[in-house]
């Protein structure tokens, strides 16, 4: 089978993290591209969504990402009384 090479550019932890996800899993990063390339392929696009959140997402993101507005539980079950879910 004949390949075409590409070159990528990306920060060095991003290369160093993602090749130790992909040995784990059995891949290199040649396959794992060519994974999804293939995938882009099959799916005529990128194979995961791209979308900007809406407001109420964003706030819920930054609130996360800032820890303002969180409500902490001592546990599951008070977590599930707080939003009305009856644990069995």
């Amino acid at each position: 089978m004949r390949t075409a090479s590409i070159s990528i550019r990306t920060e060095p932890k991003t290369k160093k993290q993602a090749e130790a996800i992909l040995k784990h899993l059995g891949l290199t990063t040649s396959e794992a591209i060519n994974l999804f390339l293939r995938r882009v392929i099959i799916e005529k696009g990128l194979p995961f969504e791209l979308r900007i959140p809406n407001e109420e997402s964003m706030e819920a993101i930054l609130d996360s990402e800032f820890n303002r507005n969180l409500t902490t539980f001592k546990n599951a079950d008070e977590m599930f009384e707080d939003h009305g879910i009856a644990n069995k």
